[in-house]
């Protein structure tokens, strides 16, 4: 038992000097970037047609809960806009009458005013046509403002029950879930049967095709990069001959931090380096965690 401790121990040793003997700037791990899609609806998860492992396209319906309470609530404000409308008034319809009215009465004084210039009428009989005009005008007046101030409040009514349906409407989109991106499900936390209240998460998704390492450089190795600049990925997937990638450096951070413990460099006496992201395609090798060495 004891040689066989001491047998590991020395391949252990011997797989570090082999690492140790390659040539590279930086060491990070494979990471791609993910995104956690959370219930924006409560109720019963009636559908959820993923497993893990499976890739969707973004916009796909992937799974659906309870409709039926938004749906009857949709119902009844559609109900409610329909029932405002009807107690809207036609103001121009309803004052066809009181126009006919008036012309006739427009009508009686021009012929009137005739009659009094030839002394067949008398100036009573033109005076009262025409308070009849003014009072009747005064009523149209009075009564249009009444239609149309009903009618604004009807309006104002109907924009409160419109605004609560497209809520509504809203919320009803809500409960068909679907893939924010396309990707590959990683973690799925709910099935379906369950009841999901809002903002709870439902799976977490991630597009594996695009993969970068977060690799730590020192500022001397930066004065030579820029982004965009090409940089040979090398994952150590175990083999002695481990194959190279070319990566190009997408982003690096404006502050420095101090070596995190899990990270080299070349230049192990450098407290501070510079956080650098290195895109690299995925060929469906790479794995989320697998440590690689990038090389200028």
């Amino acid at each position: 038992m004891k040689r066989t401790y001491i047998l590991l121990a020395a391949i252990a040793v011997l797989a570090v000097s082999c690492r140790s003997e390659m040539e590279f700037d930086a060491c990070g791990q494979i990471n791609v970037t993910t995104v956690t899609l959370s219930a924006e609806s409560s109720g019963k998860l009636l559908e959820f047609n993923v497993t893990e492992g499976t890739k969707v396209e973004a916009g796909t319906e992937i799974g659906l809960i309870d409709t039926v309470q938004v749906s009857l609530q949709i119902a009844e404000l559609q109900q409610r806009i329909a029932g405002s409308s009807s107690r809207l008034v036609d103001v121009k319809r309803q004052s066809k009458a009181d126009e006919s009215q008036l012309i006739s009465l427009q009508n009686e004084l021009q012929r009137y005013t005739s009659l009094l210039a030839s002394n067949a009428a008398t100036q009573k009989q033109v005076d009262d046509i025409k308070d009849k005009i003014t009072i009747l005008k005064d009523k149209m007046e009075a009564q249009e403002q009444s239609w149309e101030r009903g009618n604004q409040s009807v309006q104002s009514e109907k924009s409160t029950y419109a605004i609560q349906l497209a809520q509504k409407l809203d919320q009803l989109s809500k409960c068909h879930i679907t893939a924010p991106i396309s990707g590959t499900v990683l973690t799925k936390y709910v099935e379906a049967g369950e009841s999901v209240t809002n903002g709870k998460a439902l799976l977490k998704i991630a597009d594996l095709e695009s993969t970068y390492v977060r690799a730590y450089f020192t500022t001397a190795q930066l004065a030579g990069l820029k982004l965009g600049d090409t940089l040979t990925v090398i994952p150590d997937d175990g083999t002695e001959k481990p194959e190279e990638y070319k990566g190009t450096l997408t982003w690096i951070s404006d502050q420095a931090e101090f070596t995190p413990k899990n990270i080299q460099t070349r230049d192990e006496r450098a407290d501070l380096v510079y956080a650098t992201k290195v895109s690299v395609p995925n060929d469906g090798t790479l794995r989320l965690g697998m440590y690689a060495y990038i090389r200028k």
